[in-house]
C-alpha cells in the first residue's frame, strides 16, 4: 500500500447546497469494505456521491481543488474542512456544475468530501440513473476508493485464505474472498503437478485451471469471457491444460512475479496462452493477472476481472492482487506439504495393519479398526491373523499405552515380532514371553497389552494367553455370550513375568471376539462395565436370528461398534470376530508312517483308500503321486514316525510332517541328477505350496483344487 497520507478537498457537485442534507449512513463497526444502497432511502433531495477523479492516491485535478474560487487550496493556506465549509466555519460559496477538467482527467466530475466512516462510491453505483430513473441493483458490489477500504479488505481476505487447510479451502477462500468484494470473477490456475518442498519437478511447466468463480450473470456483457465462467464448475469436465512455454510471454509475466493489468504489453501477449485464443478479457484496466509465488517457485497464476459496466481497476489495486497472491500462495505451499506429509504418515501406519484377512480352513474372520482422531488415523492398537502349520490359525490382538506415532512405530515392531514368532510355531505363552522381552529392548517405558489365541480347527480346540488384556468374549449358536476366564497376566514390557496359557473348547457355530480396551472403557464408563454391555449387546443380536442360525459376522462387528455413544470414543479401537466352523472329524484322515523304505508305497495305498471313501477317485493319480515325492523326502532324513494327514474341505489338503527342521528348496535338477524333481513335480501340480519350521521339526504341505 502507498504509504502517502493523501488530504481531500471538499469540492461542489451539481449546485449543491448546504442545507440540503442527505441521509445518513452510519459507520459499520464491523469494518465492511462496501456497502449497497437502500434504493428507498434515496430520493432526488438526497445527496450523491460522486466518484473521485483519479487513482487512489494521487491528488485532485488543480481546477478542481477549490471550488469556491476557483486557485489551488494550497493558496489559501488553510485547507477546507469535511464538512463542505470555510475555516471559519462558513458555508463556502457554491461553485459552477461543472469546472473544466485538466487533458490527463478523463473524468469531467470533480471529487467532493467523503465522511470518513462512509466508504466512497461510484457514480455508478450510488446515483441514480438520471436517464432511465433507476438506482443500483440491491447486492451489487461497490468498489473500494480508499486506503482505509483496501486495508480492511486486504486483512479480512488474508484471515479468510488463512483459514484454510487443505489445497481446495485455501483456493476456495481466495476465490470467495475476492468475488464480489474485490472483482466479479476470478480464475486460479496452479501447476500440475504441484511441487512439493525442495523437490525438483521435472519437464515442462504445466498449468491447470483449478477454480473458477463470479458473481451470477444476469444480463449481456456484450460476450466477454465472464458469462462463461461457472460460479461452482465441474473440474472433471471444465479443466483445462496450459503448457508454459520457456521464453514465452507468460513465462515472463510469471518469472515477474508482480500483478500486470491485462492491457499492458507482457500480459497482452500472455493471457493467450493461459485462457486461450478464442476467450477474451475486458479492456480498460479491467482484469489483473497475479502470478502465485510459493517459497521457492511460481506455482500458478490468479486472473481477477472485472465486467466491463463495471469501474476499472486502480493503481493500488495491483498491491492488493499482490498481497491476495502472496498469502494465497504461501498458503498453498504448505497445504501442499502437510497434505504429502500426512500421507506419508499414514500410508507407513497403514502398512502396519492388514490390508486383508487371510482365509484360513474352518474359520471365517472379520475386523474393524476405528481411529481416536481422524489427524492420526492409527495408533498403537493392532490385530492380526496368521495361518499356522496343521490348518491352525493364531489370533492376535494388542494395544500399545498411547496413540501416536511413537506409539504406531512401536506397534510395528511388536506386530512383525508376534508374526515371526508364530512363524515358528511357538506355543501362546512363549510368544507373549518374547514380545515381552523384544518390548524391553525397545525402551524401558514400552508398555503394550497383547492377547494371542492358537484356534485348532480338527480338535475344535482354542488356546489362549493374555498379557494385562481385556478377556475375549464367546458367542454360543444358541444365543449364550460368555467372558471367557482367562488368567490377566501383566502387561507386555514390564518383565520377569510368567504368562500362562488355557485350552478352552471351541464349538462349531461359535464366534469369539477379541478388542481393544476403546471399545468397553471411556470416561463415562470403567472396563468391566463396558464388558458386561458388550456381553448383553452380543447376547442381544444373536436373538435376532435364532438359536439355530449364528448372526452374519460383518453384521456383528457393526452392531457391537453401534454401542458407543456420544463420548465413548477416547482411544483407538481395534475388533477382531472369528467364526468357528472347524473340520469334521469325517473329513479329516491320519495316519504315521515309519521312516522305511516302503512308507512311500504305503503312503500311496492309504491316500487312495480315503479318496475312494470321499468320492474323488478322479484326483487319485494325481494326489499319490505328490504324496509318494513329499513322503519319500520326509523318510530319507527322518528318525521318528512320520505324519500323513488329509483334509478334505474346499480344497484337498494333504500335510506330512517329520522330525527334520531344515525346510526344502525348489531348485532346478540337472540331466544327470538322479534326485531333486520331487518338489518341482509338486510346484507344477499343486494349486499352492509350502514348508513350516515348527519346534519338533517342520511340514510339508500342499493343496490340489477338488474336481
Amino acid at each position: 500500500m502507498d504509504s502517502t497520507r493523501v488530504t481531500e478537498h471538499p469540492t461542489s457537485h451539481e449546485g449543491h447546497q448546504p442545507g440540503a442534507a442527505g441521509p445518513t449512513v452510519p459507520a459499520d463497526p464491523r469494518g465492511a469494505l462496501l456497502r449497497t444502497p437502500d434504493p428507498s432511502a434515496q430520493d432526488s433531495s438526497s445527496t450523491a456521491l460522486p466518484p473521485q477523479g483519479g487513482p487512489l492516491g494521487s491528488p485532485a485535478p488543480a481546477e478542481a481543488r477549490c471550488a469556491a474560487t476557483g486557485t489551488p487550496a494550497g493558496s489559501h493556506g488553510k485547507p477546507a474542512t469535511s464538512d463542505g465549509h470555510g475555516p471559519a466555519g462558513k458555508p463556502a460559496p457554491a461553485g459552477p456544475e461543472h469546472s473544466q477538467p485538466s487533458a490527463a482527467e478523463p473524468d469531467p466530475h470533480r471529487p467532493r468530501p467523503v465522511p470518513g466512516s462512509i466508504p466512497a462510491q461510484s457514480e455508478a453505483h450510488a446515483v441514480p440513473d438520471r436517464r432511465k430513473g433507476q438506482g443500483p441493483a440491491p447486492g451489487t458490489p461497490m468498489p473500494m476508493r480508499r486506503d482505509g477500504d483496501r486495508l480492511r479488505f486486504v486483512g479480512a481476505a488474508t484471515r479468510r485464505i488463512a483459514r484454510g487447510i487443505d489445497l481446495d479451502e485455501i483456493v476456495m477462500g481466495l476465490c470467495r474472498a475476492t468475488v464480489p468484494t474485490y472483482s466479479d470473477a476470478i480464475l486460479v490456475y496452479l501447476r500440475d503437478p504441484l511441487p512439493v518442498g525442495d523437490e525438483r519437478p521435472t519437464g515442462p511447466v504445466v498449468l491447470r485451471l483449478r477454480r473458477t468463480d463470479r458473481i451470477p450473470e444476469d444480463r449481456d456483457t456484450e460476450g466477454f469471457l465472464l458469462p462463461a465462467l461457472q460460479s461452482e464448475p465441474d473440474l472433471g469436465a471444465t479443466s483445462e491444460l496450459c503448457e508454459v512455454r520457456p521464453g514465452g510471454a507468460l513465462a515472463e509475466v510469471l518469472r515477474g512475479v508482480r500483478p500486470v493489468f491485462a492491457d499492458a504489453p507482457a500480459a497482452r501477449a500472455a493471457l493467450p496462452e493461459l485462457i486461450g485464443e478464442e476467450l477474451t478479457v475486458p479492456g480498460g484496466q479491467r482484469a489483473i493477472l497475479a502470478p502465485l509465488r510459493g517459497r521457492r517457485r511460481v506455482i500458478g497464476a490468479a486472473l481477477f476481472l472485472r465486467r466491463p459496466d463495471r469501474p476499472a481497476f486502480e493503481a493500488d489495486d495491483l498491491l492488493v492482487a499482490a498481497q491476495l497472491a502472496t498469502h494465497s500462495a504461501l498458503g498453498i505451499d504448505k497445504a501442499v506439504l502437510y497434505g504429502r506429509e500426512a500421507y506419508i504418515a499414514d500410508e507407513l501406519q497403514r502398512t502396519m495393519l492388514p490390508e486383508t484377512l487371510p482365509r484360513p480352513t474352518g474359520v471365517r474372520l472379520a475386523s474393524r479398526y476405528l481411529p481416536a482422531a481422524e489427524t492420526a488415523r492409527v495408533g498403537g492398537d493392532w490385530y492380526d491373523a496368521i495361518p499356522l502349520p496343521g490348518s491352525r490359525v493364531a489370533l492376535v490382538v494388542g494395544d500399545v499405552m498411547g496413540h501416536s506415532m511413537t506409539s504406531a512405530a512401536i506397534m510395528g515392531q511388536l506386530r512383525t515380532t508376534a508374526q515371526t514368532l508364530a512363524g515358528l510355531d511357538l506355543p501362546p505363552q512363549e510368544v507373549l514371553h518374547h514380545l515381552d522381552e523384544q518390548a524391553q529392548r525397545l525402551g524401558t517405558d514400552r508398555m503394550a497389552t497383547c492377547l494371542y489365541a492358537v484356534y485348532d480347527p480338527v480338535a475344535h480346540r482354542i488356546t489362549i494367553a493374555n498379557a494385562g488384556h481385556p478377556p475375549p468374549v464367546l458367542l454360543h449358536l444358541g444365543g449364550r455370550a460368555e467372558v471367557l476366564r482367562v488368567p490377566p497376566g501383566a502387561p507386555i514390557g514390564v518383565g520377569g513375568v510368567d504368562f500362562e496359557a488355557v485350552e478352552l473348547d471351541a464349538p462349531a457355530g461359535a464366534t469369539l471376539l477379541l478388542y481393544t480396551d476403546g471399545l468397553v472403557e471411556s470416561r463415562l464408563r470403567d472396563v468391566w462395565t463396558g464388558i458386561e454391555q458388550l456381553r448383553e449387546k452380543l447376547a442381544a443380536t444373536a436373538q435376532l436370528t435364532g438359536a439355530d442360525h449364528s448372526p452374519p459376522l460383518e453384521a456383528l462387528c457393526d452392531e457391537v461398534l453401534d454401542m458407543l455413544g456420544p463420548g465413548d470414543r477416547d482411544d483407538d479401537i481395534a475388533l477382531l470376530a472369528a467364526r468357528f466352523d472347524g473340520i469334521a472329524p469325517s473329513d479329516v484322515a491320519v495316519w504315521h508312517l515309519d521312516p522305511e523304505e516302503t512308507a512311500p508305497g504305503k503312503a500311496r495305498r492309504l491316500a487312495r483308500r480315503a479318496l475312494s471313501r470321499w468320492d474323488m477317485e478322479d484326483m487319485s493319480d494325481s494326489v499319490e503321486l505328490l504324496v509318494s515325492e513329499v513322503v519319500t523326502n520326509a523318510v530319507r532324513y527322518a528318525s521318528r514316525p512320520v505324519s500323513l494327514r488329509l483334509l478334505r474341505t474346499d480344497v484337498l489338503r494333504c500335510e506330512v510332517g517329520d522330525d527334520v527342521p531344515q525346510l526344502p528348496r525348489l531348485r532346478q535338477a540337472r540331466a544327470t541328477d538322479e534326485g531333486g524333481r520331487g518338489l518341482y513335480l509338486v510346484n507344477r501340480l499343486a494349486r499352492r505350496w509350502g514348508a513350516t519350521r515348527l519346534s519338533t521339526g517342520k511340514v510339508v504341505w500342499f493343496e490340489l483344487n477338488r474336481g
